[in-house]
C-alpha cells in the first residue's frame, strides 16, 4: 500500500523519519491561538506547527487527568484496561470511596519507546513522566535511552523548582535564573545534534503550565500590563459554578475570562521553547524527515488550585468529563506534507498516537499492544476513517471537584454517566459544544443505545467501579 512515506523510499535514499512528540502539562483546548484565535495567550510557535501541519478540532484525551492519559500515549491502550484510571497517588474519596486502581505502568507494555528503539531508533525522554512510583518504573526502564528529568512525582517537587537548583534526580542544575521549559529545550536541542546522523525518537513532556504558578517576572509584567490594557484586570473572573458529585460542600466556581498573567507567561514560556526546538529542527538540516506531535494530558485548569484558565465555550475543566476535561491541543506535522495547514474534525483520542506513529515511520503495527488506537494516516493523506466510538472512565472523585463518571462519544453524540446515582445525561456536541442542553429525555432511544455501549465497554476492559464504605451505603454499579 503506498502511503505517506512512499517519498521516504524514493527520495530520501530510505532515511528512517525522526519522531518528536511534545505534551504540555494541563494545557487547555482554548489556550491555543490555533484553536482559539482570540486567546488571551501568545502562542505563535503552536499555531505555527498547526499552519505546517494537520490540527485535529476534535482531539481527546483518554481520562481527565494526567497519568492516565500518558499511559494511554505509551501503550496505545485505554487506560482502564490496566486499572490505571487515576493520577498515580490520587485517593480521595467523597461519598463512596474510589475505585481501586494502579499506580504504574506494568514493565511488561510494549511502549511506544520501545517500539521505536526496537527498530534502532535512538529514544530520549525530558521532563514529567508520572507513570510509576518509584526508580524501576523510570523512563530508562521503559524504553528510552536518555532520561532528562522524569522520575515519580508528577508537579515541580518542591515550591520554588521551575526555576534551578531542580532537585531532580535525572536534571542536573543550570545557571541561576534558568527556567524549566527553557532546560528541557536545551537538553532535547542537545540529544538531536548528537543524534542527527542517527533516527531518533525525542519525547518532551514539560512540566509546564501544571502548577505552581511561576513564569519569568518580565513576562509575568508583561501579561499583567496586556490585561490592564485590555479591562481583562476588571472584570469578574467567575461566572459560572459546575455542582459537583452529590452531598458535596458547595459548587465549584468556574473561570469564565482568560487574564491570570502568570499562566499567561507560562503559557508562553513553554511555546518559545517549543519554538527553539522547531527551529533546531531546520538548523540542524532535519526537519523535512521529522515528524512532530503536540498535545495535552488534560484540560485546563480551571476549577481549583486558583483556577488559572478558562475554557469557555468548552464546559469543565481538569479532573471533568465534560469537553473542557477531556478535548485537547492535538497537532500532527509529517514531512512532505501536501496540504499545510489543513483541519480534522474526526474525533481522535490519545491512544492513536502510537499506531499512527509506527505507521508514519514505515514500521509493523503492533495490534496486540495498541488494542485501542487506530492509525490516522488515512486523515493525514485526505482520506476518510470508519466512524467509531470513545470511552472515558473515571471512577474517582477529582481534586478539581469533577464527579465520578463514565462517558461515550459516538458521532456528534455523547452520553455522561454518574457513578454515585446512575444518571446520565445527552448532548449534540455539534450543536452544542458546551454541553448545557441535556437532551436524554427528548432522545430516550439513542441514550439506551449509548448507554449500552458504554456497558458493554466496561465489561470489556473490566472497568473497577466506585466502593462502599464502612457501615455506609451500597455503591452503584452499571
Amino acid at each position: 500500500m503506498v502511503t505517506l512515506w512512499a517519498w521516504a523510499m524514493v527520495t530520501t535514499a530510505q532515511v528512517a523519519p525522526n519522531v518528536l512528540f511534545f505534551l504540555v502539562d494541563d494545557l487547555g483546548y482554548m489556550d491555543v491561538g490555533a484553536n482559539h484565535p482570540g486567546t488571551f495567550y501568545e502562542t505563535p510557535h503552536i499555531d505555527r506547527l498547526a499552519a505546517e501541519g494537520m490540527r485535529f478540532t476534535h482531539g481527546y484525551a483518554a481520562n481527565p487527568v494526567c497519568s492516565p492519559t500518558r499511559y494511554s500515549i505509551m501503550t496505545g491502550k485505554y487506560p482502564t484496561r490496566a486499572g490505571a484510571t487515576q493520577f498515580f497517588s490520587g485517593k480521595r474519596s467523597g461519598r463512596y470511596a474510589p475505585a481501586p486502581f494502579k499506580d504504574s505502568m506494568a514493565l511488561s507494555e510494549i511502549t511506544l519507546a520501545e517500539a521505536f528503539k526496537e527498530a534502532g531508533y535512538a529514544t530520549f525522554f525530558a521532563g514529567k513522566w508520572h507513570l510509576g512510583p518509584n526508580e524501576a518504573f523510570w523512563p530508562e526502564h521503559q524504553g528510552f535511552d536518555v532520561n532528562r528529568g522524569g522520575w515519580k512525582a508528577g508537579a515541580p517537587f518542591k515550591e520554588g523548582k521551575y526555576f534551578t537548583p531542580y532537585a531532580n534526580p535525572r536534571l542536573e542544575d543550570g545557571p541561576p535564573g534558568e527556567h524549566l521549559p527553557e532546560r528541557l529545550a536545551s537538553e532535547t536541542i542537545d540529544f538531536m545534534e548528537a543524534q542527527k546522523q542517527k533516527p531518533f525518537l525525542a519525547y518532551v513532556s514539560f512540566y509546564s503550565v501544571h502548577t505552581p504558578l511561576m513564569a519569568p517576572a518580565a513576562l509575568v509584567a508583561k501579561y499583567r500590563e496586556k490585561a490592564r490594557k485590555l479591562g481583562l484586570d476588571r472584570q469578574e473572573v467567575f461566572q459560572s459554578e459546575e455542582q459537583v458529585w452529590p452531598n458535596a460542600k458547595s459548587p465549584r466556581r468556574v473561570r469564565s475570562v482568560q487574564s491570570h498573567a502568570t499562566y499567561a507567561a507560562m503559557v508562553e514560556s513553554m511555546d518559545s521553547q517549543v519554538g527553539r526546538v522547531l527551529d533546531a529542527l531546520t538548523r540542524l538540516g532535519i526537519a523535512d524527515h521529522t515528524i512532530v506531535c503536540f498535545t495535552s494530558d488534560n484540560g485546563g485548569l480551571s476549577t481549583s488550585e486558583g483556577s488559572p484558565t478558562s475554557n469557555l465555550p468548552l464546559r469543565g475543566g481538569k479532573g471533568w468529563l465534560y469537553e473542557g476535561g477531556i478535548r485537547e491541543p492535538y497537532l500532527i506535522k509529517w514531512p512532505s506534507m501536501h496540504h499545510p495547514g489543513s483541519t480534522s474534525s474526526y474525533p481522535v483520542s490519545s491512544v492513536d498516537f502510537y499506531p499512527t506513529l509506527l505507521e508514519l515511520a514505515g514500521l509493523p503495527l503492533k495490534p496486540d499492544q495498541h488494542l485501542d488506537g487506530v492509525s490516522l494516516v488515512p486523515l493525514l493523506e485526505g482520506k476518510t476513517l470508519p466512524s467509531r466510538s470513545m470511552f472515558w472512565h473515571y471512577p474517582h472523585y477529582s481534586n478539581q471537584g469533577g464527579f465520578p463518571g463514565g462517558a461515550i462519544r459516538s458521532g456528534p453524540w455523547k452520553a455522561i454517566e454518574r457513578y454515585e446515582d446512575g444518571t446520565v445525561h445527552l448532548y449534540h456536541l455539534l450543536d452544542d459544544p458546551g454541553e448545557t442542553h441535556d437532551l436524554s429525555s427528548q432522545h430516550p432511544e439513542k441514550l439506551a443505545s449509548l448507554r449500552s455501549e458504554l456497558h458493554r465497554w466496561y465489561r470489556e476492559v473490566d472497568a473497577a467501579f466506585l466502593q462502599a464504605k464502612p457501615n455506609g451505603p451500597k455503591a452503584w454499579r452499571p
